[in-house]
């Protein structure tokens, strides 16, 4: 089982997008491969060991070398969800983005963990997971 955490700066946005993915994990049938928690950014430095991996929402971008160097450490994979996957993400394309990102943290344990051409999130326009989006 998979233990993701999404944050967000003020909380809204992603306590309605975990709600929303929570309804796709049980839609997808993945209840016993993935739990997806709103975790709210300012208190994620207190639940490190929580979670396998923190989703953050975009507008994070700024913070997340901070917090890396403050708090985490490289200890967990911090995953700048692409701008237009954030909303109404379909949970199955973020499942195989998570599996992914892990095997990529595991490999080369360095945050934020991305994709090849995808270092800044907010210029990301897929909307499909990495894996399943045709490489030009």
């Amino acid at each position: 089982m998979i233990k993701a955490a999404i944050c967000c700066g003020g909380g809204f946005s992603s306590s309605t997008m975990a709600e929303h993915i929570k309804k796709g994990i049980e839609t997808y049938g993945l209840s016993s491969e993935l739990s997806i928690e709103f975790c709210p950014f300012l208190l994620a430095s207190k639940k490190i060991d929580a979670y396998d991996i923190f989703i953050l929402c975009p507008h994070l971008a700024r913070d997340v070398k901070k917090f890396n160097e403050r708090y985490c450490q490289n200890k967990k994979p911090l995953y700048l969800l692409p701008i237009r996957m954030y909303g109404p993400v379909d949970v199955q394309e973020l499942y195989y983005d998570i599996q992914d990102i892990l095997i990529r943290f595991e490999e080369n344990p360095i945050n934020p963990v991305h994709f090849p051409g995808e270092e800044n999130c907010l210029k990301v326009k897929r909307v499909k997971a990495y894996r399943n989006v045709k490489k030009s």
